[in-house]
């Protein structure tokens, strides 16, 4: 084999390597689902240029078997388009164990069918090479499957083996994250606790979190339940068997997954699912699915209770909550009306399981917010609202009251509402161009129908995000509150 043949394979390889690190970077994005990949893709002109035209490239090159024109539009064109493009992405590829898993399958199959194209068919076409890359895929995602099966295995072996554990799962369309962490604070001041990471909330994500950082000493686990498709919220249940569970406020987040508020009702109180269920807490305003069985209706709990004298500013909120027929005051530097509704479910919980009323107060006092979550700080002079994790309307609306309760300068940066409907987005642009001076719009998903219902303020359009701090720089000025309502990466 002389030099040209070797590098013309070597260049086949290559190739092959660089269509599966674009289909994996997008993978990982949405879940491993090849069918939300294809469907809920929000640039589809990416496919367009880093998959299909390489791929039609590739197979005309295998047609002329034509060296030269593969290395031409291998390593002059799509190695450097492709190269920029992963280095412009905020979300890279993760080299996680199982994409390095599936990069050790491919580079098997690729050897394989290296030495049968050499030894056996003696033929170079390298239309062949594709075929290790769909067998790749094919073995990977069997090789998951059973590995996880697996490890859930494990998980639930170990749930078991703790005596005594109490188990809180917690879901709702936005504000699950919020709760968690608020009830673990609480508990903590009388149990070994162990919650969820971040916002791990999918069933792989639960269990790798069980198998690898769950301590048998564990007295209470609380954990996140999200989902995207019906069942994805049984099968949490199933597994976890938790006894206390909370359904938080139910809305139209995912709503492009789901098709309807029903789909996602019933989703959510796939959470009454468990067998051992001694208590759940809904939230008051969330109809009840129509197919709940009696016992499940007897564990009910609504809430909040009735919660008066709200105050709600960017210095802190407070609010009175009836607990036993009785009211009782809470302050806290959490910052948010609808933080009142998520810490009320927390208290009563918390209330539930044996911590006293003078200690949760004292425990609210100290209370931070969840990092993202209508986050105050200070910096160079500049009042900053963070509120990058919250991507619902209600939320940003309120984290917008808030900002129009200062009287300077306010500049707001947001991508708009993702996963939602057109009509949330145009209520969401005209408190917008009520309240504010400057509006910079991140990215282009909803840049045509905010830019239409925002007239007032000063408009920006930033389509690259990588140049969001060199124009902050520029654009904002000591005094100025800046908000970050919602974020979203590149790729949408």
């Amino acid at each position: 084999m002389n030099w040209l043949v070797a590098f013309y394979y070597f260049s086949n390889w290559i190739f092959i390597f660089a269509l599966a690190y674009y289909i994996l970077t997008n993978l990982q994005w949405y879940n491993y689902s090849f069918y939300r990949v294809i469907t809920k893709h929000h640039k589809y002109t990416w496919h367009i240029f880093y998959f299909i035209i390489p791929l039609i490239f590739f197979l005309c090159v295998s047609f002329f078997n034509s060296p030269i024109i593969l290395f031409v539009g291998l390593y002059i064109f799509y190695l450097p388009l492709l190269i920029n493009w992963a280095m412009d992405l905020d979300k890279k590829l993760v080299f996680t164990n199982r994409v390095k898993t599936f990069f050790a399958i491919l580079c098997i199959f690729l050897t394989l069918q290296q030495l049968i194209s050499i030894f056996v068919i003696q033929n170079n076409n390298n239309a062949f090479f594709l075929f290790s890359l769909f067998f790749s895929f094919i073995c990977s995602f069997y090789f998951e499957k059973i590995l996880f099966n697996r490890y859930k295995k494990l998980a639930q072996n170990k749930l078991n083996a703790i005596k005594n554990l109490k188990i809180i799962a917690i879901t709702a369309s936005y504000g699950k994250t919020s709760i968690k962490n608020f009830l673990s604070e609480m508990l903590k001041t009388k149990y070994k606790i162990y919650a969820t990471p971040r916002s791990v909330n999918t069933i792989k994500g639960i269990v790798s979190d069980i198998n690898n950082n769950l301590d048998l000493q564990t007295e209470i686990y609380i954990a996140e339940a999200g989902a995207r498709q019906k069942g994805d919220i049984a099968e949490i249940s199933h597994l976890l068997q938790q006894q206390y569970a909370i359904i938080g406020e139910i809305g139209e987040q995912h709503l492009e997954y789901f098709k309807n508020i029903e789909n996602i009702t019933q989703t959510k109180f796939e959470l009454l699912e468990s067998k051992n269920i001694k208590k759940s807490f809904i939230f008051q305003k969330n109809t009840l699915p129509a197919n709940l069985s009696k016992e499940q209706k007897d564990f009910i709990t609504l809430y909040p209770n009735k919660i008066t004298n709200i105050t709600a500013t960017l210095d802190g909120t407070s609010f009175d909550l009836e607990i036993d027929g009785v009211f009782h005051t809470f302050k806290t530097n959490i910052l948010g009306r609808f933080n009142v509704d998520n810490l009320s479910v927390a208290i009563l919980l918390a209330h539930h399981l044996g911590i006293p009323i003078p200690t949760l107060q004292q425990t609210l006092q100290h209370l931070q917010p969840v990092a993202h979550r209508l986050e105050k700080n200070i910096a160079n002079g500049k009042i900053i609202l963070d509120d990058s994790f919250n991507g619902n309307l209600k939320g940003m609306l309120e984290s917008i009251r808030l900002a129009s309760l200062y009287d300077g300068r306010k500049v707001i940066i947001t991508p708009g509402i993702v996963e939602s409907t057109n009509q949330a987005n145009i209520e969401l642009a005209k408190a917008i161009d009520m309240n504010f001076d400057m509006v910079i719009i991140t990215g282009e998903l909803n840049s045509q129908i905010l830019s239409q219902y925002i007239r007032k303020p000063k408009k920006v359009i930033l389509k690259d995000k990588t140049q969001l701090t060199n124009f902050l720089k520029v654009l904002t000025h000591k005094g100025d509150l800046i908000l970050f309502a919602n974020d979203a990466p590149n790729f949408i």
